[in-house]
């Protein structure tokens, strides 16, 4: 439910963007309120490089907790934000606070696994975290339409505050021999070991490429249902179907994994995702950029449940070398693919011209970017199983700064 706080700073406010273009003096069709959902991923980006130092020196308590407060200081301000630039600002100081839970959760997980096991433990959390936008864009318009936009972003201040009291449970998973000093040396060294690992970076800059995409269809997805469907009356519902064929694809991943292996099942996956891109990119260029509407929902349903399949292994395998700096690791790793995924996703929303054109292609182009950075990491190879890293970060090297 940590991770799924970040999930929900998104999917809950999409079916208030009408109201939010009324209350900002907005033109009906204009994209200038998916800056907030920009504003919150660049926080959500930045944030990462802090929270994860601070687990490795004070442990994943103070870290977590730390992020829940700030999280509800950023929902807070969104709701009374009197302007558009207000609410950018508060939703990155509201995206600050959801990186914690996010860092947290991941060096938690590899506290406490490795392998196919870490890579099944992630699947299920990313499957609880894909289970909030399947209700919430309906829970959202529910809220905006009883009590407006500013109670949908209370909404989420009392959600934080509920979970942070269930956390209490939460034994510390730091074990006391990968306590680390918080010193900007130490710090440095732990991210060079992040950045020179080969296999990590590259599957991190994969997963950035993937969540380019991924972030622009979040951003755009009420416009596109909107304006190149006419389904806007039914958007909060079609965008939960597609969350849960994600959350069910994430579930089976968890169940299959263990049988074909972390590496294998992913570079299979990614092929059929590249094969689907295409086919929706000769769809769009076909029609228009406007195919029948169900034809768009089951390309999409195969391209997300691709997603599903591939965030948790591609995480799995960065992760897995990074054993003893996992919260530096997963600041250094989130903040990449974070930040660089909202600057790609910026782009797709900028390029919107009423069809689902500019997405297909980021489909295509960003898939075929993944492809290249896998084939770079794995030496051009494919298909293999996960292997353990012939270098893996180690407690005293992220001391020492060698790797």
């Amino acid at each position: 439910m940590s991770m799924a706080l970040a999930a929900l700073g998104i999917d809950l406010m999409l079916p208030a963007f009408p109201d939010l273009r009324q209350a900002f003096d907005l033109p009906a069709d204009s994209t200038a309120v998916a800056g907030a959902v920009t504003a919150y991923f660049l926080g959500l980006a930045g944030g990462q490089l802090v929270y994860g130092p601070l687990a490795d020196r004070f442990g994943r308590r103070p870290a977590l907790y730390l992020g829940y407060g700030i999280y509800a200081v950023g929902a807070l301000a969104s709701a009374l934000s009197p302007s558009l630039a207000v609410l950018y600002a508060a939703r990155l100081i509201w995206g600050l606070g959801a990186a914690g839970c996010r860092v947290i959760t991941f060096a938690v997980i590899r506290d406490r696994y490795e392998g196919e096991r870490m890579s099944r433990a992630m699947s299920f959390v990313m499957a609880v975290f894909v289970l909030v936008p399947i209700a919430a864009p309906a829970v959202g318009a529910v809220i905006t339409a009883v009590g407006g936009w500013q109670w949908v972003f209370l909404a989420c201040v009392v959600a934080v505050v509920g979970i942070a009291t269930w956390a209490v449970r939460l034994p510390e998973t730091l074990h006391e021999e990968y306590r680390l000093e918080l010193r900007f040396g130490r710090i440095l060294a732990a991210t060079r070991q992040v950045v020179s690992h080969r296999q990590s970076m590259a599957y991190t800059l994969a997963m950035t490429a993937l969540y380019g995409v991924f972030t622009s269809y979040l951003a755009s997805s009420e416009i596109i249902f909107g304006q190149a469907f006419g389904a806007a009356d039914t958007f909060p519902y079609l965008f939960g179907g597609l969350a849960a064929v994600m959350g069910g694809a994430m579930l089976l991943n968890a169940r299959i994994v263990g049988t074909f292996g972390t590496r294998r099942l992913s570079h299979v996956v990614l092929v059929g995702y590249l094969v689907a891109a295409a086919a929706l990119l000769a769809l769009a260029l076909a029609t228009g950029g406007r195919p029948p509407l169900w034809a768009f929902l089951l390309a999409m349903a195969v391209l997300l449940s691709g997603h599903a399949l591939l965030i948790p292994n591609f995480n799995t395998i960065a992760m897995d070398p990074m054993a003893a700096i996992a919260g530096t690791a997963s600041s250094v790793i989130g903040a990449v693919q974070l930040a660089g995924g909202a600057l790609l996703g910026a782009v797709l929303d900028r390029a919107f011209d009423g069809t689902i054109l500019p997405l297909a292609w980021g489909f295509v182009l960003y898939g075929i970017l993944a492809l290249a950075l896998v084939l770079w990491g794995e030496d051009g190879g494919l298909f293999e199983p996960l292997r353990g890293s012939p270098q893996p970060a180690t407690a005293s090297s992220a001391r020492t700064g060698r790797s």
